[in-house]
């Protein structure tokens, strides 16, 4: 133990046998202001304390001791570093990397070529797939990072955007449906980040569902469906947009009431510390 004298350690000694004495420096209360040096307290090894260089900086892996030297700083900051590459990390990379792809597929031999289509297909599923594995990852392993943070929702606009007005260019869907449904996404995340001083909004069961109603409906309209099946994809995305609205209407309430209820707690306080 760092700073503790050696009667209060049960008369704790050094390696020499010679009693512990305290470094340099004044002692205030009986307690030596120094670093003990070679010496074992309650059983501890020594190398557990070790003085840092001349300047007197003490390394120690007890909480609440001192600060770690300079040189631990910058290793700590490498590692937090380089902890951004991770598998979420990646999986939300490969996502954006899918997008200039999947919009080549989608548009090769002026959009209509099934083969394209196909591939276009593949390319968003694997989008989607990823979508819901590297934020359940970076969860689990404790892999948030500040990037993933800011890239996963960027990748997840990005190909449901992409998807959208392809499909809308090439006249597959009304543009009316891809104005409403990235209109809420991007009035949605503009919105978490307008309310976050006073609380997140947590994602709902209902947000879930429509991520995949979503999902399910424009991968729908990405294959070159017909007869019966482009009937079916027809009423699936007439369900996410239901589902789009009624869950953005949820998020607004959920963002007036948050609000509410960060100011009053704000106003509390401040009544708290004037009185």
């Amino acid at each position: 133990m760092t700073g503790v004298p050696a009667s209060a350690a049960g008369g704790t000694s050094s390696a020499n046998g010679a009693p512990a004495s305290a470094g340099s420096g004044a002692a205030s209360g009986g307690a030596p202001s120094g670093a003990m040096s070679g010496s074992a307290s309650g059983g501890v090894p020594s190398g557990g304390v070790s003085a840092a260089g001349a300047s007197g900086e003490v390394e120690s892996g007890v909480p609440g001791g001192p600060k770690p030297a300079r040189g631990a700083k910058v290793v700590a900051a490498a590692v937090n570093q380089a902890s951004v590459w991770n598998i979420a990390n990646f999986l939300t990379m490969l996502r954006l990397l899918l997008v200039p792809g999947f919009v080549a597929l989608m548009l090769a031999d002026g959009g209509y070529d099934p083969a394209m289509r196909s591939f276009a297909w593949a390319a968003f599923a694997i989008a989607m797939i990823t979508d819901l594995f590297d934020g359940h990852l970076a969860r689990t392993y404790d892999l948030v990072t500040d990037f993933g943070k800011i890239a996963d929702p960027i990748a997840d606009k990005a190909i449901m955007g992409a998807a959208l007005i392809c499909l809308s260019s090439l006249g597959d869907l009304p543009w009316w449906v891809t104005v409403v449904i990235l209109g809420r996404e991007l009035g949605i995340t503009l919105l978490r980040f307008l309310v976050i001083r006073y609380g997140v909004i947590p994602a709902s069961r209902g947000g879930k569902l429509k991520t995949l109603t979503q999902g399910v409906a424009v991968g729908m309209y990405v294959l070159a469906l017909t007869g019966w099946l482009a009937t079916l994809r027809f009423w699936v995305m007439a369900a996410a947009v239901i589902l789009t609205v009624l869950t953005g209407l949820d998020y607004v309430r959920q963002a007036i009431v948050l609000r509410r209820q960060g100011i009053a707690e704000r106003m509390a306080a401040s009544e708290e510390t004037e009185a």
